[in-house]
């Protein structure tokens, strides 16, 4: 779905480099990275990551939080959900205001006069009014009776807008809902990034050590111990760009929630399993056409306009209105009031016949705007399809990647074994090792991002075609 304007093409690249890690267009947009965690822990075979006391302590801290919680907080708290709500309901507004040129129209009035009795105003106008001293109460009653249809569908125009209004608040909830997943999986992928780039640490730390030893006992050689050192320092390298990676992604998934600061949350992938890609792009696409708000919201503003035009060529037709007023006067010159009430009926007929070419023009500018309307009705309808089909490739391609990824870890886990134990026993030199290390810290990342973005690129399909899991 093409977000609507604001949420989706704002913040999908905001979180990709909040993530560093997602190099991938912003219409492959992805959410739920199941397995991820403990896949990486049980995979990378890097040994214990360990923790300062004060991380275990923030850890402790930590509040924590599945995607539908999240996705939950975000509907609840983003200004932009009340935003959209509010636009709805100033729209309804106006609607109302239409409909009232339809109803009666009744006023009262009170008035006292004193004037020099008899006088009549000669400057100021072509009017002959005269002046007389009075008090005097009564009300007004103004009725339209018919102008053939143009206030009718003004009414109609306004009614469609106000529809149209509630579907943008419902495309804006559901842009919300994936700029979330895109956050949360963000998180999930940084967390991860994370934990591998600790292990690696851990266990380039523990080599340097071992290479240590070796040095000092004269069985290994210093190129050997520089080797391992510059690995540990890439390694910390990693760690460091892994944690700011992971604290970016935290203040985006704060923000999207709809804090103004950032919230401690630990973020857990609740999801059993790895979802299922749908079998048939043509049965999304149709599902989008019928689902999709921001498409309802373009098809409610297409007719909307079509009604406004017409109303702007029934300008040019007369207006027929009724009219009636009564009231009393009880203070008066009885030389010039003659009875102490009055009242009368009446009715009016308003034909224009020549301002100036305006109303022409009013009407011609209506037409266009609605031929506009239809086709970025049209317009819209193409790029649904397109976004739904490109989202399905996508999401084949990711669950391919996954699979892919999957398998060279595990080749990954086990040359790394392999080119440790001929690094032991003196069958190879450092450099192999360490181009072993290098391969296998890769493949557990690209591991853990293939989960990732295959999830969001499901969450992805679920937006472009408005099904909720």
């Amino acid at each position: 779905m093409q977000a609507n304007p604001i949420i989706y093409n704002a913040l999908l690249p905001f979180v990709l480099g909040a993530s560093g890690l997602l190099a991938q267009n912003a219409s492959t947009a992805l959410p739920n990275a199941p397995m991820t965690q403990s896949i990486l822990i049980s995979s990378a075979q890097t040994g214990p990551v360990t923790s300062s006391p004060a991380q275990v302590r923030t850890e402790e801290n930590q509040m924590p939080l599945t995607r539908l919680e999240a996705e939950k907080l975000a509907l609840a708290n983003n200004p932009r959900i009340r935003i959209s709500a509010l636009i709805a309901r100033v729209q309804h507004q106006a609607a109302r205001e239409r409909r009232a040129d339809e109803l009666p129209n009744l006023s009262g009035n009170l008035t006292a006069v004193e004037a020099n009795d008899g006088s009549r105003i000669s400057s100021g106008s072509l009017t002959a009014s005269r002046l007389v001293e009075h008090a005097g109460m009564g009300v007004q009653l103004s009725q339209l009776i018919t102008d053939f249809g143009h206030t009718r569908n003004l009414v109609a125009s306004a009614k469609l807008q106000e529809k149209a209004r509630l579907a943008d608040a419902e495309a804006s909830r559901l842009d919300i809902l994936l700029a979330t997943d895109q956050v949360f999986f963000a998180v999930i992928e940084a967390q991860d990034t994370l934990k591998v780039a600790m292990q690696t640490v851990n266990a380039r730390q523990a080599l340097v050590d071992q290479v240590g030893a070796f040095t000092k006992a004269k069985l290994k050689s210093d190129l050997d111990e520089s080797f391992a050192r510059v690995n540990l320092s890439q390694a910390k390298l990693l760690q460091l760009n892994a944690q700011n990676n992971l604290d970016a992604a935290k203040a985006a998934f704060s923000a999207v929630l709809g804090y103004d600061k950032e919230m401690n949350f630990q973020l857990v992938d609740d999801s059993a399993s790895l979802p299922t890609v749908p079998p048939d792009a043509d049965a999304l696409i149709a599902q989008a056409i019928q689902n999709r708000p921001d498409l309802r919201s373009f098809k409610y503003s297409e007719q909307a306009a079509q009604k406004f035009s017409k109303a702007q060529h029934e300008q040019l037709l007369p207006t027929i209105s009724a009219l009636g007023v009564v009231g009393g006067t009880p203070v008066g010159s009885s030389q010039y009031i003659t009875t102490n009430w009055y009242g009368a009926v009446g009715g009016n007929v308003s034909i224009p016949i020549f301002n100036g070419f305006r109303l022409s023009a009013q009407a011609s500018e209506a037409s266009l705007e609605s031929k506009e309307a239809t086709e970025q009705t049209r317009a819209l309808l193409d790029q649904v399809v397109r976004d739904v089909r490109t989202a399905w490739l996508n999401s084949n391609t990711a669950l391919q990647r996954v699979t892919v990824t999957a398998e060279l870890l595990k080749e990954a886990n086990t040359a790394l074994d392999l080119a440790k134990t001929r690094y032991d026993l003196g069958l190879s030199s450092i450099v192999e090792l360490s181009q072993a290390e290098l391969q296998q810290t890769e493949a557990a990342i690209g591991n853990a991002n293939a989960r990732s973005q295959y999830s969001l690129a499901i969450s992805t399909i679920n937006f472009q075609t408005c099904i909720q899991p």
